[in-house]
């Protein structure tokens, strides 16, 4: 198994790997837009992160600020989450499940119910002017900003962790 090794957080950073298991959700008040190819997707002061050790945050964001006719219910089958339940995926302005949600979360989620989650590596994703990278691997989708320092799970080596 591949060691890692925790990057000390500098001034105003997080490390993932002060995160909580179970995960923790934790409202933001920070600006999150969204946009794909097509226009604007999202824009919120209302968002929630979720927290979890060797993730970088997982942005959901209120329906109420997602532009009306942006989503489609996607033929992508539902997954399951251990702490959050079963995801419903959405296409984004026909990106193909670009974004889920959970409507019916497990206990402890619950105000997250119907807020949806946007993949970084599909969509433009930015918090407060800075523009969002994917988690690497392509299984989870954690947006990294420059106030989270990892090492972050998901790129070769790290499924072991």
């Amino acid at each position: 198994m591949r060691t890692h090794r925790r990057e000390e957080p500098g001034p105003g950073q997080e490390s993932v790997w002060d995160y909580p298991r179970p995960p923790a959700l934790v409202s933001s008040t920070r600006r999150v837009v969204v946009a794909a190819p097509r226009g604007p997707v999202a824009d919120t002061t209302a968002a929630y992160r979720v927290l979890e050790t060797s993730h970088p945050p997982t942005w959901y964001l209120p329906p109420s600020d997602v532009v009306a006719g942006a989503l489609t219910p996607s033929s992508a089958a539902s997954t399951w989450c251990e702490w959050k339940g079963a995801a419903t995926y959405w296409d984004v302005f026909g990106v193909p499940a670009a974004a889920w949600s959970y409507e019916q979360p497990t206990s402890g989620f619950e105000p997250i119910a119907g807020y949806l989650a946007f993949s970084p590596a599909a969509l433009r994703c930015v918090v407060d002017g800075e523009a969002v990278r994917p988690q690497p691997g392509g299984f989870y989708a954690g947006w990294i900003t420059d106030d989270v320092v990892g090492p972050f799970k998901g790129g070769p080596g790290t499924w072991g962790w």
